[in-house]
């Protein structure tokens, strides 16, 4: 079994999901503007809680997964960022890692996801053999396309999922520093 290993930056310290935060998680992924651009469609306490243990389960089995956000100073929840296998049935996810971040309206315009991704990005750079990570964003979602930039992922193609406009970005593995 594998364990998140816990990731520090100058603000945010970033670890695995404890039962703890199954109601921090349920208010985040609740939240109808949090979730405009992933789905759009708020998520129930169930899909919640089955989502927090499938990100144990990827751990796991995979050898990565999500981290919660936590803010250094107060300890308080911001987020989830990480690396998935979500088996969506896109063709250009198949056998890559696929990043992700979601933030609580508390966390927008803070730089916070891009902080975030940069300690994930180096993590997953010294510790997994994939040449290159993948995102996917909903075009209209301006502010997780820029982070996605800052980052170096870059536009692959364009494509559906789940009849929605789907936009598939790349980030080639960058040697560890």
């Amino acid at each position: 079994m594998t364990d998140a290993p816990t990731l520090e930056t100058i603000r945010l310290v970033l670890r695995p999901h404890r039962v703890t935060d199954y109601a921090a998680c349920a208010a985040l992924w609740a939240d109808a503007d949090v979730v405009r651009h992933i789905g759009g469609v708020p998520l129930d306490r169930q899909a919640v809680w089955f989502r927090i243990l499938r990100y144990a389960g990827m751990w796991s089995l995979l050898g990565y997964g999500m981290w919660v956000i936590e803010e250094r100073d107060s300890g308080a929840f911001l987020g989830e960022a990480g690396l998935l296998n979500a088996e969506r049935g896109l063709a250009e996810l198949e056998g890559v890692p696929e990043a992700g971040w979601v933030l609580g309206p508390q966390a927008w315009g803070r730089g916070i996801a891009t902080e975030a991704m940069q300690a994930i990005l180096a993590w997953s750079d010294a510790h997994l053999e994939a040449p290159s990570l993948r995102c996917i964003i909903d075009p209209g979602n301006a502010a997780s396309i820029k982070v996605a930039q800052k980052l170096g992922f870059q536009a692959l193609t364009d494509t559906q999922l789940g009849g929605k406009p789907t936009r598939v970005f790349d980030r080639p593995k960058h040697p560890p520093q």
